[in-house]
């Protein structure tokens, strides 16, 4: 292959919006049909996909003949404002770093999130707006990074998981003062709906939650119930007028089952779901959202004495390994299932480890796939705009050497990145 001018590469990364390009595919996987076409040329207009027909006798101007591709992923649970560190510094950072200090930091996150391959992600939340701040500045154009729907600040109970406020001592808690529903903590059903109301005032796509214990937090138990039923009912109704859908971390089965009843749209993590949960999942419509990565990765590092504080380490012990089985029964169940990582609890740019952990747990690696773009599309109310490479569809592609649905791990190797018709990658 004829070398590229450093000038000529930047042109052509940089390049938004052009007139007509053409991407010549090797092949490029059909998701909604599951099958393969070969030598398929992709003609992309605006940032949309204008055409996609058999290769001609011309050459298109990006050559992937030799390449497989398929439509960029989608991540539905990542933080991008944080990256998983030894507990002490990351609590010795909150004393000493300021909002801007984390918003500079997630800007590498993001980059490495899209040359992964993952051309959109749901970020389900962080503090003081700097997830919303980073969503705008992508859009923008400013830096690279996914298509950003964002959460903004979550919304926890007094003390429950999300609290910020959780492991302070008495001196510095009444410095921060006591959190408020603008802050995402809340007791009882007004300030349930102030809390929601909140989130639309500062710009959130959805609404997060955090129905029961946590791993990560300061705090004891990793699967209390945290919300009561009147608390869930008036969020689902609150976001409901506002047009959001909730996302609701649960680990404990309680806690799962409250939320699924009150009619919430996805579970992330589900660890200790039972039968009856099931059940719940499969009568509600709710989805599923894995993050299987998340938990592998705690539960490894639950073996370093130091990584975790000793309130923390057991907890990942204990619920990190629970993640996988959990998965594979409700995909046997018939749970629908939309792919998410919780990226930031390990290594942004490490997504698509979560595929090969999904075939370890029983599901076909043209699922898993699915669940990264028709799903995670649906979940997000973008399945006439993303998800898919047809016409109408964002232009969003990526493409890999190797045949994903015989060796799922080649998605962990993506060689080109396209986003709205950029090329970020290649």
């Amino acid at each position: 292959m004829r070398a590229m001018s450093a000038l000529g590469l930047l042109l052509m990364l940089g390049s938004a919006h052009a007139a007509v390009q053409t991407v010549d595919c090797g092949r490029l996987l059909d998701v909604k049909a599951g099958v393969w076409r070969d030598k398929v040329t992709v003609s992309v207009e605006n940032g949309t996909i204008k055409s996609v027909a058999p290769t001609g006798a011309g050459k298109g101007d990006i050559d992937l003949s030799s390449q497989a591709c398929l439509p960029g992923l989608i991540d539905m649970h990542v933080h991008l404002t944080s990256e998983t560190q030894r507990q002490v510094d990351a609590l010795r950072g909150a004393l000493s770093l300021d909002v801007a200090d984390e918003a500079y930091r997630s800007v590498p996150f993001a980059e490495r999130t899209l040359k992964a391959g993952f051309t959109t992600v749901r970020d389900l939340g962080a503090s003081d707006g700097v997830n919303i701040a980073l969503k705008r500045a992508i859009a923008a154009g400013h830096i690279p990074g996914p298509r950003v729907f964002t959460a903004g600040t979550m919304i926890a109970t007094t003390g429950g998981h999300g609290d910020h406020s959780n492991g302070l001592s008495r001196e510095l808690g009444k410095a921060k003062g006591h959190p408020t529903p603008y802050d995402g903590i809340i007791n009882g059903p007004d300030e349930a709906r102030e809390a929601v109301r909140a989130r639309y005032k500062e710009g959130a796509d959805l609404i997060k939650i955090t129905a029961t214990g946590g791993v990560l937090s300061q705090a004891n138990s990793g699967q209390n119930s945290q919300f009561t039923d009147e608390e869930l009912k008036a969020i689902a109704a609150t976001a409901k007028d506002y047009g959001f859908r909730v996302a609701v971390h649960a680990h404990g089965l309680e806690g799962i089952k409250r939320a699924l009843r009150a009619g919430l749209d996805s579970i992330e993590h589900g660890t200790y779901m039972d039968d009856e949960a099931i059940a719940l999942f499969r009568k509600s419509g709710a989805y599923y959202v894995p993050t299987i990565s998340a938990g592998r990765y705690v539960a490894d590092k639950a073996k370093e004495a130091d990584y975790y504080t000793p309130q923390v380490r057991p907890k990942a012990a204990a619920i990190g390994p629970l993640i996988q089985s959990t998965f594979a029964r409700a995909y046997k169940a018939g749970v629908k299932i939309a792919f998410g990582t919780d990226a930031g609890v390990f290594p942004h740019g490490d997504n698509a480890r979560e595929f090969a952990y999904m075939v370890e747990g029983g599901m076909p690696a043209l699922e898993a796939i699915r669940a990264a773009t028709l799903n995670a599309a649906a979940l997000l109310d973008q399945g006439s705009r993303l998800g898919s490479v047809e016409a109408g569809y964002a232009a969003d592609l990526i493409a890999v050497g190797g045949d994903p649905l015989k060796d799922v791990s080649v998605l962990q190797q993506v060689s080109f990145v396209m986003k709205d018709g950029v090329v970020y990658k290649r």
